[in-house]
């Protein structure tokens, strides 16, 4: 596992529990905020993932 995938990974839980949070507070602003970070967590988890791949 590379720098990418961890921190994806990482990312991308944090945007679930804001999306979550703010699903459960009423606040749109995190939900989308929360959505975003997910996104940006998945490709650069996919940039890592990409980046194994070419090592082996």
């Amino acid at each position: 596992m590379n720098k990418d995938q961890v921190k994806g990974t990482i990312k991308e839980a944090a945007g679930k529990v804001q999306q979550k949070t703010g699903e459960l507070t009423g606040n749109q602003t995190q939900q989308v905020k929360g959505a975003s970070k997910q996104v940006e967590g998945n490709v650069q988890k996919t940039y890592g993932d990409a980046k194994e791949a070419l090592k082996h």
